[in-house]
């Protein structure tokens, strides 16, 4: 999943800087370490190239550990304040922002997650938890994929490796770019075929890999024949309702969000409950939101709201 804005970086050679390290466990040789490999796992399937600069230089990505109640989580609803062991690992902010926050109360190592007996806490894999920061850092929302490093589960199954749900993320933001330069030469000897596993790797341009994947077919949707404006502050919550008269003759109740259909509900953000939907202001979900009510294929009526936040 996008954000609403598709926001995304404008360069694919990205700095970053560790400004804090853990408390626990592990110390910032290994700290380092982690991060090299969380960055490299995220290089290996984009154009992206990612290098650690001193802290006292600038950096595209600043990354640090801190305590429960840090700057951010106090004045925003994006991010909740750390919570002591486990629950709230980590959050990010997406681009062009890059920042990253790990909770320093969180026993980090690097290695599968496990309970230790002998501390009595939780420890938590700090590579798995960066891969799915940096995701956010790059551009990617939650995805509703349960395999995928991007799920919002995704600490909870172990798995560490990107998938191809992210890269097909990544060829929807930033485009499906060839990552070496030898490619175009590779795909005429005919390596799309005999190498097929190497060319979707690195050469998805020119092998034309670019589209082979499952984007969610969206409806037309008719021109809302008026809009109503919303105005509100940040964090407040608000329903739109469809028409019940309406819905009740059996027609079709379908909800789209800047003329996407919204087929889920989104845990905190978007909860669509038949002829009304509710979401929380907030800049993710900024925009115009119109309800269709269809029959067959007779369209009954339409109804518009558009959302603006007072921050």
């Amino acid at each position: 999943t996008l954000t609403p804005e598709q926001l995304k970086w404008d360069q694919f050679k990205l700095t970053y800087k560790l400004l804090s390290f853990p408390t626990n466990l592990i110390n910032a040789s290994e700290t380092r370490r982690g991060f090299y490999k969380a960055f490299g796992l995220w290089s290996d399937v984009s154009p992206f190239s990612f290098r650690e600069v001193p802290a006292d230089q600038d950096a595209d990505i600043k990354i640090g550990f801190y305590p429960v109640n840090h700057t951010d989580c106090l004045q925003s609803y994006l991010h909740h304040c750390f919570d002591g062991i486990t629950g709230e690992l980590a959050h990010a902010f997406f681009p062009s922002t890059g920042e990253i926050h790990f909770d320093d109360d969180e026993y980090w190592i690097l290695g599968n997650m496990r309970y230790s007996w002998k501390k009595g806490v939780w420890l938590t894999d700090l590579v798995h938890v960066a891969v799915h920061e940096i995701g956010h850092a790059l551009g990617l929302m939650h995805s509703l994929n349960p395999n995928a490093i991007m799920h919002l589960n995704a600490t909870l199954t172990g798995r560490k490796l990107i998938t191809q749900d992210e890269v097909w993320g990544l060829h929807r933001l930033y485009g499906c770019l060839d990552r070496l330069f030898i490619c175009p030469a590779w795909a005429r000897k005919g390596y799309c075929d005999s190498k097929r596993r190497l060319m979707k790797k690195h050469c998805p341009s020119s092998c034309d890999f670019c589209y082979e994947f499952p984007f969610p077919t969206v409806a037309a949707t008719p021109t809302p024949p008026r809009t109503k404006t919303k105005l509100v502050a940040e964090g407040r919550n608000l329903t739109f309702r469809c028409g019940k008269k309406i819905a009740s003759k059996k027609g079709k109740v379908s909800w789209y969000k800047d003329g996407e259909l919204l087929e889920y509900s989104r845990l905190g953000y978007i909860s669509l409950k038949d002829d009304n939907i509710s979401i929380t202001a907030n800049a993710i979900n900024e925009g115009t939101y119109t309800c269709v009510v269809r029959k067959k294929n007779k369209t009954l009526t339409t109804y518009s709201w558009r959302v603006r936040v007072r921050f």
